[in-house]
């Protein structure tokens, strides 16, 4: 009788610790839980070839940086067609899976004159060079009315010319900053190997990679510097396509450009 009523006692006061909150049992002795050993993750198993002789799992190949890769291609670069064929082998561009051919210059290298457009369109990209098309078209005109010629043999009057960036955006979308920043070093090499006399920056995406700027219309006609070089930011002719009231904003900047190679 005794040992029941304990027992119904015992039962008792376990529900009403229960009720208090407790919920783990405390052995006599303490232990020490900062002691306790964490499991380690056993490794991986080796897996089994077609001879059934077990092999070590496959070593993860180390992450790329893209941008570090280009700027050690793009000094490795010597020339223009090494820079070029660096550029074709280039693989770590999305723009390049979406884009029909690498868009890499037109014109004459030994040239004064380097004009930086943004990105190619669809003209572009079907024809493999800068400035093709309406715009392109456009462009030559206003060269033409300083005696400049993308055609021509003579530095004097020749212009070379290249894009920002080699490749066109799927849908013509804008580039990325990330995309920018990836292909800037091999634009700043292409520079460095014309070692043109004055560049043009012609857009908004010029002027970012390489002044680290944005809005044309308050940069346009305003000087600026770029590797040691002149620079000169103008509106693109695209946009003079969209606005013609443009157009005198920019013959004032072709004008600028002129004096300059007349000084």
């Amino acid at each position: 009788m005794e040992s029941a009523l304990d027992y119904h006692m015992a039962l008792a006061m376990l529900d009403w610790q229960l009720e208090l909150g407790a919920d783990e049992v405390i052995c006599e002795a303490p232990v020490n839980r900062f002691e306790l050993q964490q499991s380690q993750p056993k490794p991986a198993a080796a897996a089994a070839g077609p001879d059934g002789k077990r092999r070590p799992p496959p070593v993860a190949k180390p992450k790329i940086d893209p941008i570090a890769e280009a700027t050690k291609l793009a000094q490795a670069a010597q020339d223009l067609p090494g820079l070029r064929a660096t550029l074709e082998t280039y693989e770590h561009c999305e723009l390049k899976q979406a884009a029909r051919q690498l868009v890499f210059s037109d014109g004459t290298p030994e040239a004064r004159v380097m004009v930086i457009g943004e990105m190619p369109g669809r003209d572009e990209d079907r024809l493999g060079k800068p400035f093709m098309g309406p715009s392109g078209r456009l462009l030559d005109k206003m060269l033409a009315a300083i005696d400049l010629d993308r055609a021509a043999d003579d530095p004097a009057k020749a212009a070379y010319l290249t894009t920002v960036l080699p490749w066109r955006g799927p849908q013509n979308r804008d580039a990325t900053p990330a995309e920018v920043q990836q292909l800037k070093p091999f634009l700043e090499r292409h520079i460095a190997l014309v070692k043109p006399d004055f560049l043009v920056l012609m857009g908004n995406l010029p002027c970012q990679a390489l002044l680290a700027k944005r809005g044309i219309s308050r940069l346009r006609g305003q000087w600026a510097e770029v590797q040691g070089i002149p620079a000169l930011p103008m509106l693109h002719p695209e946009r003079l396509l969209r606005n013609p009231m443009a157009k005198r904003d920019a013959w004032a900047d072709l004008l600028s450009l002129k004096a300059r190679l007349d000084a």
